[in-house]
């Protein structure tokens, strides 16, 4: 119980609450844990939309697939992380996205309607909740548009090094690891995976950067 606190009380959505109102909260919240296994589903397209989920540890994708089943990575959501509050504030009836697990991963579940809602154990801190869920909406709000940015570029090319000179910004280092492999990144990407393979070979090739697999280095 203490360790899962400990992996609670990191998570930005809680910041500022101390342990003994984070208690308080989490059983106002009727917050439980799951623990998933790589390829499991945590939420699937249709499901009723009323959880925010919180992942403790490990990492989930949402995706959105067609009528035939060709997939699409809308984003890649890690330890910390909420997904599916959108789709619950905004009471939307079903989930028209699904939610699948990327490796060994702890998510909290929590009831949406009971975070818009006070009680008397939870009143003192609820508007610190309420402050840092709108944090974290504007921010998911920005990465959107951030990935609308990154696909409205029209080669394999420019959509790749888009990606790449983000998340070299984001680690602070020419050197990172990406939270996809081939077939997700492409799938993110919104690219035929052949193409955008060959295209990674090209641009290693022209010494533009160095890979394997997760693994990118930015060269110049």
């Amino acid at each position: 119980m203490k360790k899962d606190l400990e992996m609670t009380k990191q998570c930005l959505l809680f910041a500022g609450i101390d342990d003994a109102d984070l208690k308080a909260l989490l059983h106002c919240l009727m917050a439980t844990r799951h623990s998933y296994k790589k390829n499991e589903f945590v939420f699937s397209a249709g499901d009723a939309a009323g959880s925010v989920g919180i992942v403790l540890s490990g990492g989930v994708h949402i995706l959105q697939e067609d009528y035939w089943g060709n997939r699409a990575i809308l984003a890649h959501v890690g330890s910390k992380g909420l997904f599916g509050e959108a789709f619950a504030f905004a009471e939307a009836d079903r989930l028209p996205v699904s939610v699948i697990v990327v490796e060994k991963t702890e998510v909290l579940l929590v009831d949406c309607k009971r975070m818009l809602t006070t009680c008397s154990s939870s009143c003192v801190f609820h508007t610190t909740l309420i402050k840092n869920m709108l944090k974290l909406l504007a921010e998911k709000n920005m990465m959107l548009t951030q990935k609308m940015q990154l696909i409205t570029h029209r080669t394999t090319r420019e959509r790749l090094m888009a990606y790449l000179s983000a998340q070299a910004l984001l680690s602070e280092k020419s050197r990172f690891t990406i939270p996809f492999n081939r077939q997700q990144l492409a799938d993110f990407l919104a690219v035929e995976r052949s193409a955008m393979s060959a295209e990674l070979s090209r641009m290693q090739a022209d010494g533009l950067i160095y890979t394997n697999k997760s693994e990118f280095e930015l060269l110049r």
